[in-house]
């Protein structure tokens, strides 16, 4: 063990100690002075939800804020998913981000090259141990809801997902739809105030409104700005029509930001504010931003990285309707493939000020109790946010999240910090100030509008196992890199998803386009499992046909846009994996995976060679193709900080040149060209 790793292990063997001191405790007193300095930290103006701390070891998975795509192989690092999420590249450009992932801190190690979960525990099951049965065994889910005495064959699943849950949720939420807090004891307190009534948003992405309650002011043609302005941001592996899921993303900010100096409301001041902190998020400002906001939020620090206090985000997640593009609101009044029905809707709330660069990376509390509300879905990320949740109940209707279900968006949602009272904290490389969207967002007003997954335009009869659509946008260059964000994806994960996955419908595009009549070095292979050698031989090829592909711009149209069987899938197979996700509503079974495949994906099968290989964590050997349910541990001395730590390596070779298959970007950070340019257009 590196004297990196040693270092590593202290620490998270530390703050598992202070988890279960401070989270197994049942002194009243302790949890009355820690919510005291909680909201001593809070602005005295407002009145801030209260919860109390729970630890992770009172949940069925102690480590639910480890996702199920941590524990994919990676192909013999011909397939590293993991450059996306763990990465230096915020930390190094000190860009709202104290959590690098790639090595760039040695105390957190580099989680491209290890499967580095934390030390088993004699309370818990080890984190080295994968615990999304949804995921990793589908057909759990299947006995399951048989259990039920239900038969998801006889779902009618299109009109399933073209009913309305999210207008009915919205009518539970309290108070005044203007104000972030519902300021009520109820189960919906901070459901965003946005009303899926008022929505889409019009085409400059600001959502207006005809009922005055929910409006800061009005306009000269008598409509109510309600401060929410829509997100257009550039999708990769996660939440695209193609993995079952799609988002809306809508952002507000205080009054102040929308009002004069002299306390009128202002639209342009509001664009103004609204573009400066786009800039700062983005990195790039510029000298003549200066260093304030405008209007009556001039006292309010520009800060490069970080949003100001106050801060809303609304994302709800919406099932897949390959028929919606926003053309015909009687099948969905939104753009993008996305359905009336939504999967969830999730909220966001800076609630204090935050700084990354005041806390050294390493001192997070991973292993502290949970700050939040069961019964009103919130938790307390720890750096300064506030994240609430709504989910689909057994019948369809949104009810709020429990702790367990959220402390799985603080896994992506979060950052380091460490306080007086240990609190929650994970996260990844890869955000600003906690987020996503905002950093990719199309610079400019292509990305002041409703999220549309890069133009999504319906084709009118399309049969239901063909493509639905197609993309009006190209591939934008990565600010850094210089090429194209969604080849870059294609590159190194030779899949659509962070699970390395290719669906059946672009495996027939692959079939058909990549052959040797065509100018390939070889056709497009299918798998082949009959040793492991055979397996990584095929992976190694269709890693290297792809990239084959991107680099001759054939996962473009002749016109330049992304072709829309990377994005879109046929009818057929969206309202399949509709039909899956349906199983794990009925069942509730939240907690045990949200994502589930027809069958296991072969990236959670072991196909290594000796040398390269390991065994179960109580020594059993893996058989060739085995489902991998767990990986060893360090058991060599149980006296040292050591022991029951992750010892399994990714095989993502650091020092394998990407031009002989290497896929290792430890710097990797995403953030669009600015001005914004495209693949083909270089």
């Amino acid at each position: 063990m590196s004297r990196r790793q040693s270092l590593l292990h202290l620490v998270t063997i530390t703050l598992f100690l202070s988890m279960v001191l401070a989270g197994c405790s049942d002194s009243q007193g302790q949890a009355n002075e820690q919510a005291s300095t909680r909201n001593a930290l809070a602005s005295a103006a407002i009145s801030h939800p209260q919860g109390d701390f729970r630890s992770p070891l009172t949940f069925g998975n102690p480590y639910a804020h480890i996702p199920a795509q941590c524990h994919i192989e990676t192909a013999r690092g011909a397939q590293n998913a993991c450059l996306f999420c763990h990465t230096n590249g915020a930390y190094r450009a000190g860009l709202g981000n104290n959590f690098p992932q790639a090595g760039a801190e040695p105390r957190l190690g580099d989680l491209q090259q290890e499967y580095s979960f934390t030390p088993i525990s004699p309370f818990t099951a080890s984190p080295s141990r994968n615990p999304w049965e949804n995921t990793l065994t589908p057909e759990k889910l299947r006995e399951a809801v048989a259990a039920l005495g239900l038969d998801p064959q006889t779902w009618d699943i299109e009109a399933y997902i073209r009913e309305d849950n999210w207008q009915a949720a919205f009518a539970q939420r309290p108070g005044d739809p203007r104000d972030w807090d519902g300021g009520q004891e109820t189960p919906f307190r901070l459901f965003p105030g946005l009303d899926p009534a008022d929505l889409p948003a019009d085409a400059d992405g600001f959502v207006r409104s005809d009922t005055p309650l929910h409006g800061h002011f009005q306009e000269h043609d008598g409509r109510w700005i309600t401060g929410w302005r829509a997100i257009n941001f550039m999708p990769y592996g996660l939440f695209t029509p193609m993995t079952g899921s799609v988002s809306g993303i809508y952002l507000r900010l205080p009054k102040p930001f929308m009002q004069r100096e002299d306390g009128r409301f202002d639209l342009t001041i509001y664009m103004h504010n609204l573009d400066l902190l786009e800039r700062a998020i983005q990195d790039r400002l510029r000298e003549e931003d200066g260093e304030f906001y405008q209007g009556a939020a001039r006292t309010v620090a520009l800060e490069r990285g970080l949003y100001p206090v106050g801060t809303e985000i609304a994302h709800p997640l919406h099932y897949v309707e390959v028929a919606a593009d926003g053309s015909d609101p009687a099948i969905s009044p939104y753009p993008g493939t996305r359905a009336r029905r939504v999967k969830e809707v999730r909220y966001m709330y800076k609630w204090k000020t935050f700084a990354p660069t005041a806390f050294r990376p390493g001192t997070k509390e991973e292993g502290a109790p949970v700050y939040g509300n069961d019964v009103q879905g919130w938790v307390d990320n720890g750096v300064g946010w506030y994240l609430a949740g709504y989910i689909e109940d057994r019948s369809g209707v949104l009810r709020p999240q429990n702790r367990e279900e959220l402390t799985q968006c603080i896994g992506c949602h979060s950052g380091v910090t460490t306080t007086e009272f240990p609190q929650f904290t994970s996260g990844t490389g890869n955000t600003v100030d906690s987020t996503w969207s905002l950093p990719r967002k199309f610079p400019g007003e292509l990305g002041w509008r409703e999220m549309d997954y890069l133009g999504y335009l319906a084709k009118a009869g399309a049969e239901a196992d063909e493509t639905p659509g197609e993309a009006r946008l190209g591939d934008p260059l990565n600010r850094g890199l210089a090429k194209g964000e969604f080849r870059h994806f294609l590159d190194n994960v030779v899949g659509v998803s962070l699970y390395g996955e290719l669906p059946p419908a672009i495996e027939r595009f692959l079939v058909d386009v990549i052959q040797p009549v065509n100018g390939y070095t070889a056709a497009w292979p299918a798998l082949d499992t009959s040793s492991a050698a055979a397996f990584q031989d095929r992976q190694a090829l269709r890693q290297r046909l792809l990239r084959e592909l991107t680099a001759r711009g054939d996962y473009l149209t002749t016109a330049g846009v992304i072709r829309g069987e990377w994005l879109y899938p046929p009818r057929k197979e969206a309202l399949a994996a509709a039909r899956r996700y349906r199983q794990v509503v009925v069942t509730q079974r939240y907690v045990k995976g949200k994502e589930v495949f027809p069958e296991t994906p072969v990236t959670y099968r072991y196909f290594r060679e000796d040398g390269e290989g390991f065994a179960h964590q109580d020594g059993r050997p893996y058989q060739l193709g085995e489902v991998i349910t767990d990986r060893p541990v360090d058991r060599e001395n149980p006296a040292l900080i050591t022991y029951g730590v992750g010892i399994a390596q990714t095989l993502v070779d650091p020092d394998l040149p990407f031009a002989q298959g290497g896929t290792y970007f430890p710097n990797y950070l995403p953030l669009l060209a600015e001005p914004l340019r495209f693949e083909l257009e270089q």
